[in-house]
């Protein structure tokens, strides 16, 4: 790994905690409670994609939650930039995160699999009998 990467991954995590608590801050009752599960930058760490958990939103929820968070990045990238004592801070793009349901839709299949593959150990030892 190198230095730039390690440099990266340390803004990564040091965002995953502040982005929450700038959130807290806010009023707005759609977006002060959202949680971050992730952060990527990139490359020279201007941008920062911060993925957020959408499993208590609706549809409509969601779009307002993402307007609302687009109206205060600003807001965001200066308590980031105060908090940390940072020159600048990366710009943020919100989105929620499709990845938790992508694994939980991944461990019910293999449920299935698994359920399916028992069945017929069981009707393979029945028919050999």
């Amino acid at each position: 790994m190198t230095q730039e990467e390690i440099k990266r991954h340390r803004v990564e995590s040091v965002l995953k905690e502040i982005i929450p608590e700038a959130l807290a801050t806010l009023d707005d009752t759609r977006i002060n409670s959202l949680l971050v599960t992730d952060v990527v930058c990139s490359k020279g760490r201007s941008d920062a994609k911060v993925y957020l958990d959408k499993s208590f939103l609706s549809p409509q929820e969601q779009g307002e939650a993402l307007r609302q968070l687009r109206t205060v990045a600003g807001y965001i990238q200066n308590h980031c930039k105060q908090s940390e004592g940072w020159f600048k801070a990366p710009r943020f793009t919100f989105e929620f995160d499709e990845q938790l349901e992508k694994v939980s839709r991944m461990e019910e299949l293999f449920k299935q699999i698994s359920r399916n593959k028992e069945g017929e150990e069981e009707k393979e030892g029945t028919d050999e009998s």
